[in-house]
């Protein structure tokens, strides 16, 4: 094929981008890279990035997707940010290999974070 792919990036809706920034910022440490008003902004950390947008026809934010962001230490992250977030599971270890937790941001999108189990410390009883 004659193009080779080198991102994906998903672009959700939310309909407060002041709420999503501060959250993603404050509770994950992202940065918000690029904003153009209320409109979209594009947020990152490491070599993670996710973009939100405020579109009236799309509506409510809602996805059936989980954002899965792989972590180089699932606990240490959990434990920083524990106090401030629902785990909707975890952090456990995953018949398929990965110790891992979810949480949900304020849009209601799902986050889960994973590590290979073989990298990972044991989770903590």
């Amino acid at each position: 094929m004659p193009c080779h792919f080198e991102a994906l990036t998903p672009m959700l809706q939310t309909l407060d981008m002041a709420k999503t920034i501060a959250w993603y910022t404050s509770v994950l440490d992202f940065r918000c890279v690029a904003r153009e008003g209320d409109g979209w902004t594009r947020l990152e950390r490491d070599g993670v990035a996710l973009m939100f947008m405020r579109n009236e026809h799309v509506g409510r934010p809602n996805a059936t997707a989980t954002q899965y962001i792989y972590v180089d230490d699932v606990q240490a992250l959990w434990a920083a940010i524990h106090d401030r977030v629902t785990a909707e599971w975890g952090p456990e270890e995953m018949p398929y290999g990965m110790l891992e937790f979810a949480i949900k941001d304020p849009n209601g999108y799902m986050l889960s974070f994973g590590q290979p189990i073989a990298a990972a410390d044991p989770p903590a009883s």
